[in-house]
């Protein structure tokens, strides 16, 4: 009989082992709790009458605090015992007392031996019916340690379980002999993936190579009919936010192939061999599934460099876990069908053997998007949004948030939904997103925070320094906002730029970097004649960027041209250059900053009245904007462009897409350290996060 189409069918009972543990551990406690096999209670007066009268069968004692009394069947008859003999009601009875009555052991005993006399006086051979039962009930000893058995099994069970992941890819039950099984999830035509390609934006040439995996499997002769062999494994490599488990999940919905999805972590076991049995059982279940994909998330787990960890010796757990792992990919063949995905944010860690080809044949960089991609992501991410101002606009908001990565976009996009909804709007608006992008780089608004008119000038001061510094330097970055309102744990104040989205930065581009940076502190020093721990941050931020200017880049003289970076980590805590040169390298920064800032000093000591003036405007406004500082100081003289353009999408020409291309918003930049290992031939890249100048509590 066929089941209807629009009627599911029945599903059968499953079964579970934990429906049997739950019987018997109420057999258990219902045998533990089961009433003790007792009869009428009576006192020892009554008790004696009935041995007097010799119409006791026996008398057992137990344990010397209750006694059962059993009468012949004679004597049940006499009319003294009609209504008081007690039917037991115990479960488990196998003969019932008709009385009992509880004792003192030394009492009865005397009791008992004159009872005994007196009864031998009349029959020399008369023996009293007593039976000493010195033994624990039945269910009340034995079955009470099976018990605590059950109950230890059953928690041992549970958290062998959990630790196992009898839940994870075949492992079925609560078998505690699951553990060393796969916990990867299988993603096959029964159990869907809803993300697809569609829904990844800004990351296109990473999306392209993806999709070409998926294409391997589905149309496997069309590469290998030309001799070429399809890559084993591809690896994700990109900062955190990115992208990359998103593109994977992407592969899962697109692919008509099996996917299986896990952790690193979840190869990484308290037991020895777990590891290494997991891998197994991943690559048994795959080659099963096959043609798949098996992707790994953060993949630096199990992957570290071997020899690394010298404490915990050549039996590293986790490196027998990589041991089997590489030896897994080595095992199946390139016509297997199996590509092995995987994810790390930090590809300097993992083990050389790992990365090599005929592994992890191609390595796909996800970087942050650029004004492009951030737009595609901002579109994707308006889509949930049920209400919009007409007044949104995706290319503004993608300009206003260079660095951004795809996750905080969406954080973006969701504060800025909460924000309105907290504001009691119908519609979400620009001005909504303007203060989610202010809250995700400064932090929450502290409207409520009380800081003394002597603090807030200070604050205005240091703030219109940086502005001010930054209005007048060429190759500084333009200004968009100034803000003396409270964010976050520490930060009195802000500034947010417009900077360029550039890959290589010139020596007298970071040395204006660093002049904009001091010129809170150059303000309060100009301003005040003392200074204030308001400039920590400006502090850390330019002796980091020095440093990395002297030995990474070999941007001074004095040093040389030399590159002491490591991001492999083969130095360790050994410097590779002598205490001579470590003096040198100090001395160079610390004359480095103290140019920087006198060159800072003098620049602001000449634009007194400038920074005087944008201070007022501050400490009325608390928040001005680039407009009311060309008002007040006049226009950037190095400004090319406008940063944004006020036209339509479609009616922007190719000149200017690059000009906005090139102008985008950012808090001030904070250049990180980032040496590539290249020949000295060629030139090394820089990048730059966001960041803020922060006055700091």
């Amino acid at each position: 009989m066929s089941t209807p189409k629009n009627q599911k069918p029945k599903k059968g009972f499953k079964f579970n082992a934990y429906i049997l543990y739950g019987v018997l551990l109420l057999v258990l406690l219902v045998f533990l709790f089961v009433p003790e096999n007792k009869g009428k209670k009576i006192d020892w007066s009554q008790a004696k009458v009935m041995l007097q009268k010799q119409h006791v069968d026996k008398m057992v004692l137990h344990n010397d605090r209750f006694a059962n009394i059993f009468l012949k069947k004679g004597a049940k008859d006499d009319n003294s015992y009609k209504g008081k003999i007690k039917k037991s009601q115990s479960l488990m009875a196998t003969e019932t007392p008709d009385f009992s009555f509880e004792f003192e052991k030394d009492f009865l005993n005397l009791e008992l031996q004159k009872l005994q006399k007196e009864m031998q006086k009349g029959q020399s051979s008369y023996e009293l019916p007593i039976i000493f039962d010195s033994s624990t009930s039945m269910f009340g000893g034995f079955m009470g340690t099976l018990l605590m058995m059950g109950i230890i099994f059953f928690i041992i069970s549970l958290v062998m379980r959990r630790m196992g992941g009898g839940a994870g890819g075949g492992a079925g039950g609560p078998n505690i002999f699951n553990i060393g099984r796969s916990k990867a999830q299988l993603f096959d035509q029964d159990k869907k993936v809803k993300v697809t390609f569609k829904d990844v934006a800004g990351l296109e040439e990473a999306k392209t190579e993806v999709m070409e995996v998926v294409d391997f499997l589905q149309n496997p002769k069309k590469y290998t009919n030309l001799g070429g062999k399809i890559p084993k494994g591809v690896l994700l490599v990109g900062p955190p936010g990115t992208g990359k488990t998103l593109l994977a999940k992407a592969v899962a919905g697109e692919a008509a192939v099996p996917f299986f999805s896990l952790s690193g972590s979840d190869f990484v076991e308290m037991f020895v061999g777990v590891g290494a049995s997991r891998v197994r059982d991943l690559f048994k279940q795959a080659k099963e599934k096959a043609p798949c994909i098996i992707f790994i998330d953060e993949i630096d787990a199990v992957g570290r460099a071997r020899g690394k960890n010298l404490a915990q010796g050549g039996n590293d757990e986790r490196e027998n876990t990589l041991n089997q792992l590489l030896s897994e990919m080595d095992g199946f063949g390139t016509d297997s069908g199996i590509i092995l995905m995987a994810a790390t944010n930090r590809p300097d860690v993992l083990d050389s053997a790992l990365l090599r080809p005929g592994r992890f044949d191609r390595q796909i960089g996800v970087d942050r998007p650029d004004i492009k991609g951030r737009e595609h992501i901002f579109k994707v991410h308006l889509k949930p949004l049920k209400k919009l101002s007409k007044d949104v606009d995706s290319k503004k908001l993608a300009a206003q948030t260079p660095g951004f990565a795809g996750a905080e976009i969406a954080n973006v996009c969701n504060e800025a939904a909460l924000i309105a909804a907290r504001g009691n709007k119908e519609k979400v608006e620009m001005e909504d997103f303007q203060n989610a992008i202010d809250r995700v780089i400064g932090g929450l608004e502290k409207k409520n925070k009380i800081i003394s008119p002597e603090e807030k000038k200070i604050v205005a001061y240091h703030e219109a320094g940086h502005a001010v510094a930054g209005w007048y330097l060429e190759h500084a970055d333009p200004l968009l906002k100034v803000s003396i309102v409270p964010r976050g744990l520490a930060a009195l104040g802000y500034a947010q730029y417009l900077p360029k989205e550039q890959y290589l930065y010139r020596t007298e581009q970071l040395q204006d970097s660093m002049c904009m940076t001091l010129g809170g502190r150059a303000a309060e020093q100009i301003f005040f004649k003392k200074i204030s721990t308001g400039a920590q941050n400006d502090l850390e931020r330019i002796t980091k960027l020095s440093y990395n200017m002297i030995i990474m880049y070999g941007m001074n003289s004095k040093v040389g041209q030399v590159s002491f970076n490591d991001p492999t980590g083969e130095y360790g805590y050994h410097r590779p250059y002598s205490e001579k040169t470590a003096e040198l390298i100090d001395n160079e920064v610390r004359a480095m900053i103290d140019e920087a800032y006198q060159r800072t000093i003098d620049l602001l000591t000449d634009k007194k009245s400038e920074v005087e003036a944008v201070a007022k405007e501050l400490l009325e406004k608390e928040i001005i904007f680039k407009d009311d500082i060309e008002r007040l100081i006049g226009k950037r003289e190095y400004d090319e462009v406008e940063v944004i353009e006020e036209v339509e999408a479609e009616e922007v020409s190719v000149v200017e897409e690059l000009a906005v291309a090139e102008n985008e918003v950012e808090v001030e930049k904070e250049i990180e350290p980032i040496a590539e290992n290249s020949e000295s031939d060629e030139s090394s890249e820089t990048s730059t996060e966001e960041n803020t100048e922060d006055t700091e509590d």
